[in-house]
């Protein structure tokens, strides 16, 4: 039997319960969700640099590349080709605001399966594309998908864990996504010795995750907090009973059913969101969404092997250093589940900002002395040193803003803005990311080596945020937020009294 523990600490509410293999399951399926989110991340980048999928979609991109005398910047820099890898987050963005309402009304286990549908009709278009508007519109498919799901995992995962181990579980999600990023670096450096269909491959491939998620969604649970707040009483205290593993849920259960009755009252979520009470978690769902895709770490991820082509590498030298940075990625979000419910959030955030500000202000640099815009390439150990920078970047980003930025937006909001919050969390990553989808490869042709500075003074700004204005929220429990973080912080406190914040809408 599992062990048993106490879901709460200090001052906070205790309630009993287990660490079932049941809720792992469940955790491990929802997951896939991330681990698409991931592949799809990973996949574009290696595809977008492989000749065979340039020469059938983007014929001058592939006359450019192979011109004597290339600009190092400058070679990728195609609107339509930054739109194969940004259309997706541009449909993500607008399918998180549809997930919202579907996640509210019929619960996160159907919008995960729903999510699942759009992925593999995606999956079918895209490797199975014979023109661009074809592969584009699979694309956004994928993106509709990516919107379902990274608007219900990371609730649903909050809500099914153990308030002492929420963030380690929560963290599943972004280790799926790295895990997914890996997965997409090694299969790109495998297809692309394939001609010509290696891309096909590598795009296809996409489904399997895709069904591990469509099929396993029918054999996970709903959230117990999904259940009751849609008057599913009895069957929500059931599932809980189940996923805790003990009979004596009753304080917990009683916490859930006041949060929901709370939840009722509010007839229109997203016009709640708009009262001083929500503007805490809401500014900082949004900043940290907006602050994890300034780091510039999708411009990198993305863009991988174009990357470490443009400082010399070959192309199967550029790919293989993909997949490098890929697994120091999976295995870095380990240290984040282990650290994230001991250290806390902020200490590893503001770690994290000293780190990656070093390195890329350190690769700008280099670049910047050595890397000019033609006929010029770093030496091999210059270009080994920016792959270990790169290297030291992800890892800072992959146990801090990577996971942090899922993980504190899904625990902060009350039950009645949940879903309609975190809403505007996913569709503001989506959005960010992309802008720098869209604009990466140009502002590299425009800014060359500054744009690495240009995402270091993003840095700093997220530094100085996370100091000054980023409460603690390790081992609080997700319906005590109000009580014991907004209204305890030096700052936010003044926008959680008066009327304002219990008056319903």
């Amino acid at each position: 039997m599992a062990p048993a523990v106490v879901i709460g600490n200090g001052d906070m509410p205790e309630f009993e319960g287990r660490i079932t293999v049941y809720v792992a399951v469940c955790v491990v399926i929802a997951a896939f969700g991330g681990l698409m989110f991931g592949y799809d991340i990973g996949i574009s980048g290696g595809v977008t640099a492989m000749d065979d999928f340039l020469k059938k979609f983007f014929p001058a991109v592939y006359e450019r590349k192979q011109h004597a005398h290339e600009n190092n910047y400058c070679k990728y820099d195609n609107q339509y080709l930054q739109l194969f890898t940004s259309s997706l987050y541009l449909a993500a963005l607008v399918a998180s605001f549809v997930a919202s309402k579907v996640c509210s009304k019929y619960g996160r286990k159907p919008t995960m399966q729903i999510a699942s549908v759009f992925f593999l009709i995606g999956v079918a278009l895209t490797a199975g594309g014979v023109n661009i508007e074809m592969v584009i519109i699979g694309r956004i498919l994928l993106g509709c998908g990516v919107g379902f799901a990274n608007q219900a995992v990371p609730l649903f995962l909050s809500e099914l864990a153990p308030t002492k181990i929420r963030g380690a579980l929560n963290i599943s999600f972004q280790l799926f996504i790295t895990i997914g990023i890996l997965i997409a670096n090694l299969v790109n450096y495998w297809a692309s010795n394939i001609h010509p269909y290696g891309w096909r491959i590598s795009l296809g491939l996409a489904g399997i995750p895709a069904l591990v998620l469509c099929f396993g969604s029918f054999a996970i649970c709903e959230t117990p907090t999904s259940l009751i707040e849609r008057n599913k009483v009895e069957k929500g205290r059931k599932i809980l009973r189940k996923i805790r593993g003990v009979d004596n849920v009753d304080e917990e259960f009683d916490s859930i059913v006041h949060a929901c009755e709370m939840a009722r009252q509010v007839k229109q979520p997203f016009r709640k969101l708009m009262k001083p009470a929500s503007r805490p978690p809401l500014v900082i769902a949004i900043l940290l969404q907006v602050f994890q895709q300034f780091t510039g770490i999708n411009a990198i991820m993305f863009y991988a092997p174009v990357l470490f082509q443009t400082v010399g590498f070959g192309n199967d030298a550029a790919l293989l250093s993909s997949v490098i940075t890929g697994a120091i990625n999976v295995v870095s979000t380990f240290v984040s589940i282990y650290l994230v419910d001991k250290a806390g959030r902020k200490i590893l955030l503001l770690e994290a900002c000293v780190q990656m500000l070093l390195t890329q202000g350190i690769i700008g640099g280099i670049l910047m002395k050595d890397l000019k815009a033609t006929d010029s390439y770093l030496s091999h150990g210059e270009a080994i040193f920016v792959v270990i920078l790169v290297c030291l970047f992800v890892m800072g980003f992959a146990w801090s803003w990577g996971p942090l930025g899922w993980l504190i937006p899904s625990e902060t909001f009350p039950l009645e803005t949940r879903t309609a919050g975190f809403a505007f969390a996913v569709s503001s990553n989506m959005l960010f990311t992309f802008i720098i989808a869209q604009a990466f490869l140009s502002m590299l042709c425009h800014m060359q080596a500054g744009i690495f500075f240009f995402f270091a003074a993003w840095i700093v700004v997220m530094g100085l945020f996370t100091w000054f204005l980023l409460p603690e929220t390790k081992g609080v429990p997700v319906d005590s937020m109000v009580e014991k973080v907004w209204k305890q912080h030096w700052f936010w406190s003044r926008f959680m009294g008066g009327e304002d914040e219990v008056k319903v809408v």
